[in-house]
């Protein structure tokens, strides 16, 4: 079979790939402690449940607008304005099966060959496959311990040329749990406007913070229509497999990415978006407590990993992800990550999963039981003794 040159460019996901061989492990008698899928390991809210079921009874079965329901569109559009202090409307929104379309038509729409987008390092590893699928060119900007994995504002405008056509941001941020601030937003927004710059803002942890509040970009002054806010339902409200998102963004974009979604998928699910106005317009009591039980198996996992002698680890401010240095053990991350896998039955992610500057240190989600997270912390430390 021949594939398109094209298709040599584009990467993957490795916690996939380390979740088929914990399960292969799993399949031989193992038994495996699953930290590396970044998963809510609860069940969507009972009430949303039902609202997809009484869709489905209802006759949302069929085709509806490539841009996707009016009516979610417009729930979304508050809910944006409300969360983020923006003032966005319908037009602005479009609604698609999870965020990353977001990602993959919102960076096929606005970068062309050649063009530079400046993505954060270590980060979600398909800002860079679909930067290189299109032939533009990924700009790592690295997000580094000592700074709490923010990033640095003058590396930035170092990297930034006539060739920058995009900035892209993550927080809360997988995998560090880094947060940036309304300060760091702002001088970034400076700089975005300065050298007319897009910025793609994902935002899918939103929620899921355990200090302050959400700052985003696109709340800074000039940036509304410089900036796609991409978000999800997967995070909040445990709706995974359920594949909503949206994005929200200048209406000639959130048109030109409908189109894409008209080619590609003709729609999103009718009566899955019907769930989706229940999730934001419901009751958020499910949620809280997701947060508040997150909070706890964080303190657990980063008490945990900071006593294991060699490990060193920052109490993450959002998303559910403990990104310890390592450095210490003595091993490289791949080789530390395959050990605590195949030795210690714990699966966990390398650093560099998630790029180059992810080296020295390891990704586990603690969306797990306080159990099994202590059971992996007994592990590894039996391991490295």
């Amino acid at each position: 079979m021949r594939l398109a040159k094209s298709f040599a460019r584009l990467g993957s996901e490795t916690a996939f790939e380390v979740l088929a061989r914990a399960k292969q492990l799993e399949a031989e008698g193992r038994e495996i402690v699953h930290l590396e899928i970044g998963e809510p390991d609860f069940d969507t809210p009972q009430h949303v449940i039902d609202a997809a079921c009484e869709a489905l009874n209802s006759g949302w079965t069929h085709y509806g607008p490539s841009a996707g329901d009016p009516e979610l569109r417009a729930v979304v559009a508050e809910h944006i304005n409300k969360s983020r202090g923006t003032n966005y409307s319908a037009e602005n929104v479009v609604i698609v099966p999870g965020a990353k379309p977001i990602i993959y038509w919102g960076i096929t729409a606005l970068v062309d060959p050649g063009d530079e987008v400046i993505y954060p390092n270590p980060g979600f590893p398909i800002y860079e496959s679909m930067i290189n699928f299109v032939g533009g060119k990924p700009v790592p900007i690295p997000l580094l311990e000592k700074l709490d994995f923010r990033l640095d504002v003058e590396q930035l405008i170092d990297l930034v040329n006539d060739k920058t056509r995009m900035i892209i941001l993550n927080s809360p941020q997988n995998p560090t749990g880094g947060v940036l601030t309304r300060d760091d937003l702002e001088a970034i927004a400076k700089v975005a406007i300065e050298n007319d710059i897009m910025v793609m803002s994902d935002e899918p942890y939103e929620q899921i913070l355990y200090e302050g509040e959400h700052h985003s970009i696109a709340a800074v002054d000039g940036m509304a229509d410089r900036t796609i806010i991409l978000d999800c339902f997967s995070k909040s409200f445990a709706m995974t497999g359920w594949r909503l998102g949206y994005g929200v963004c200048h209406p000639e974009l959130a048109a030109a990415i409908a189109k894409f979604e008209t080619n590609c998928n003709s729609c999103t699910t009718s009566f899955v978006q019907r769930a989706g106005i229940t999730a934001l317009q419901g009751p958020m009591d499910e949620t809280r407590k997701m947060v508040e039980t997150f909070r706890e198996r964080r303190d657990v996992i980063v008490d945990g990993l900071n006593a294991i002698p060699g490990i060193t680890c920052l109490r993450p401010k959002g998303a559910f992800y403990a990104f310890p240095n390592i450095t210490g053990t003595g091993y490289d991350c791949r080789e530390l990550a395959k050990k605590c896998l195949e030795e210690a039955g714990v699966a966990c992610l390398a650093g560099t999963a998630f790029g180059q500057y992810g080296e020295g240190y390891l990704r586990f989600s603690y969306a797990n039981s306080v159990e099994n997270i202590q059971k992996a912390l007994e592990r590894i430390s039996d391991m490295l003794s």
